[in-house]
């Protein structure tokens, strides 16, 4: 590079994570490892009701069940490596792993954005167009709409490996707790302005129109519920969409906060507290919600 940065090329990362809080590296290890088995627990078994219950066989629950076997996905991209780093001490990661490590998490934030504006648009049709719901809304639309979440997310991620560098130069700490897109971007030996760049063009292509989309739909589910006469009929109608709604605002809050917070040494603490929000609370909240 041109920037005269050390060109010493590295075959592996280490990931930080909370080394500097050695002394309770095994109350966070406890402490995650419950996180996981909740998280695993609860969404593999809002997928097996939703397969197996006849009654669940409908759009809202068909898109719930996405949801809930991307956050077992989600989780599981994360939270056993660091489980293992934990337990073990062992921090390093190979250049590889954590490319795929980037990539899984990348694409499924991405495909959660997809399904959570298919969620939206489910509940616009049902309070804003209760007549035309089943056949706006049929088996074959939800189907098309959930393929097309999941390759979306995985579209825009191996568009975005593609422009990074398989060589990296030093120095080769990541501190954060998982293989974040900016920490790894500053490492690589491509021109990390560039990438940078592409990461924003894919970010406005991707999951800007998703967000988007999302947004209107609630915008116009509010202003529908607000025209009902009736306090019953408010509270029912709210009742459909209120915990999605809540998903929303978590998920997106969170990840606004995350890159929207500038990238101060003193803010890093807050950076990967505010992760943990949407990477392993998220996952772990959304069956209960």
């Amino acid at each position: 590079m041109a920037d005269g940065r050390n060109q010493t090329v590295i075959m592996e990362f280490i990931i930080l994570g909370f080394g500097d809080l050695p002394d309770l590296e095994i109350l966070l290890f406890l402490i995650f490892l419950v996180i996981y088995m909740a998280t695993v627990a609860g969404n593999t078994l809002i997928v097996l009701l939703v397969v197996a219950d006849q009654h669940f066989h409908t759009p809202m629950y068909f898109f719930l069940g996405n949801l809930s076997c991307l956050e077992t996905c989600y989780t599981s991209a994360i939270l056993p490596r660091l489980l293992i780093s934990l337990l073990t001490g062992d921090k390093t990661m190979s250049v590889s792993g954590c490319i795929a490590q980037l990539y899984f998490i990348g694409s499924l934030a991405c495909t959660e954005c997809c399904l959570l504006a298919a969620m939206s648009y489910d509940r616009y049709l049902a309070i804003c167009k209760p007549l035309h719901y089943s056949t706006l809304m049929n088996i074959r639309i939800c189907l098309q709409l959930g393929a097309a979440s999941w390759l979306n997310g995985c579209l825009a991620m191996i568009i975005l490996i593609s422009f990074l560098s398989h060589l990296f130069c030093g120095p080769n700490e990541i501190d954060h707790f998982y293989c974040d897109s900016i920490p790894v971007m500053e490492l690589s030996c491509s021109d990390t302005h560039q990438v940078i760049l592409v990461d924003f063009i894919l970010a406005c292509v991707f999951t800007l129109p998703p967000f988007l989309l999302t947004l209107t739909s609630y915008v116009c589910i509010i202003a529908t519920i607000l025209r009902i006469p009736s306090t019953t009929g408010r509270q029912k109608a709210f009742s459909t969409c209120s915990s999605h709604l809540i998903v929303v605002t978590i998920f997106y809050g969170t990840i606004m906060v995350v890159y929207m917070l500038p990238k101060h040494d003193t803010l890093r603490d807050l950076n990967k507290v505010v992760s943990l929000c949407y990477t392993v609370l998220t996952p772990l909240v959304n069956p209960l919600i």
